[in-house]
């Protein structure tokens, strides 16, 4: 009687397969969270580029207003915090805004700024915000220290484009 003896596999020539699969799972992953980051950032001003804010610009910021404030923490999948400030801001003038730039100051106990994020409120695509008219906002931040008082942030307008 005969018995058949069948070789053993040879598993290792499976693991340079399994490793490239492995980076592959990897790299996709990696490559769609930098996309998510990307468009977390939507409303972040172009690098370098700043609204003008000459004399008609700043003489016109008292008409502008922020109201109903309200701050709001969120953690996604990845276990990353982040803090959403929104509001409305209100248009008291006559003119058209077509442009506006923020400024958030987060301060600590001492009364030292410990964060200062500027942002677009309203950019080139967005609808313009008429004379006597209003607008919710949304500012997402990505990371606020944690010396932060947990107050309010200060809101400056440091940008504006009108009509």
């Amino acid at each position: 009687m005969e018995t058949e003896v069948s070789a053993p596999r040879d598993d290792r020539s499976r693991l340079p397969v399994a490793f490239a699969a492995g980076a592959g799972v990897v790299l996709l992953l990696l490559g769609a969270l930098l996309l998510v980051m990307r468009t977390m950032k939507s409303h972040e001003p172009a690098a370098g580029v700043r609204l003008p804010f000459a004399t008609a610009e700043q003489e016109y910021t008292g008409h502008i207003h922020f109201m109903n404030i309200q701050l709001a923490k969120a953690t996604n999948m990845l276990n990353q915090e982040f803090t959403y400030v929104s509001g409305v801001v209100s248009n008291d003038g006559v003119r058209t805004i077509r442009g506006l730039e923020v400024t958030l100051e987060f301060r600590d106990p001492f009364d030292q700024v410990v964060l200062r994020e500027t942002e677009r409120l309203i950019g080139a695509g967005a609808v313009p915000l008429g004379g006597g008219a209003r607008r919710d906002f949304q500012v997402t931040l990505e990371h606020v220290p944690a010396e932060w008082n947990q107050q309010y942030p200060a809101i400056h307008v440091t940008g504006l484009v009108l009509d």
